[in-house]
């Protein structure tokens, strides 16, 4: 285990970064506009859960691997952003489905599992997040202490609990605002489209983005 004090270093430095609006902030306000509150506390889960496995790549040394080849950076960083640009694709396609449930027989929300895959996906496939630890985690963990690989998964497990929170916090608000743009079936068909455009917006910066930053 880490020392205490790492732990509640880790956890500030966390905070301010996930608290800061980001790509993570972005696509869970896209998501949550597109398939409201529900959906995008359910991408939160899948993306969280999918961050975890940069942690454990991280701590076996495999990331190190990704941050310094061009080519495997390059590639993971194109697939995910190709997936989550489909995503946006698919929510600004059928934006118009199932806005009126009362009458539209198409107005039932996506499966848990595949909202939860989805997310899961975006996550696993952010080569943004294995930089990040690659860079972060050595500097809290007490080598000295021994068992690095464990200090490092619980030190991840930390940013993806605090992650897990203030990005939830983003999914209730965004996905409170589309409660209300639902009252109106063009009003939450444009909220969809706005929330599938954000998701493409995205894809192109993560696909744009240089290998080395």
């Amino acid at each position: 285990m880490p020392p205490v004090e790492s732990l509640l270093a880790f956890a500030l430095a966390s905070v301010v970064l996930i608290a800061i609006p980001g790509p993570s902030v972005l696509f869970v306000i896209g998501r949550s506009l597109s398939l409201g509150r529900r959906g995008g506390l359910l991408s939160v889960l899948g993306n969280e859960l999918g961050a975890l496995v940069p942690v454990v790549l991280v701590a076996l040394g495999v990331g190190t691997l990704v941050a310094q080849s061009v080519a495997l950076f390059t590639t993971l960083k194109l697939l995910g952003a190709a997936y989550l640009a489909y995503l946006g694709v698919q929510a600004i396609r059928h934006r118009r489905e199932g806005t009126d449930v009362r009458t539209d027989p198409r107005a039932r929300p996506a499966s848990s599992w595949t909202v939860l895959r989805q997310g899961f996906v975006v996550g696993a496939t952010n080569p943004k997040t294995i930089v990040f630890f690659v860079a972060a985690l050595p500097q809290f963990v007490d080598f000295h202490a021994g068992a690095v690989p464990l200090q490092m998964l619980v030190l991840g497990l930390e940013f993806t609990l605090i992650a897990l929170v203030l990005d939830g916090t983003w999914a209730v608000l965004a996905g409170t605002a589309r409660a209300w743009f639902a009252r109106s079936p063009r009003r939450l068909a444009a909220v969809r489209g706005a929330g599938g455009g954000m998701m493409v917006g995205l894809a192109g910066v993560l696909a744009l983005t240089p290998a080395k930053s």
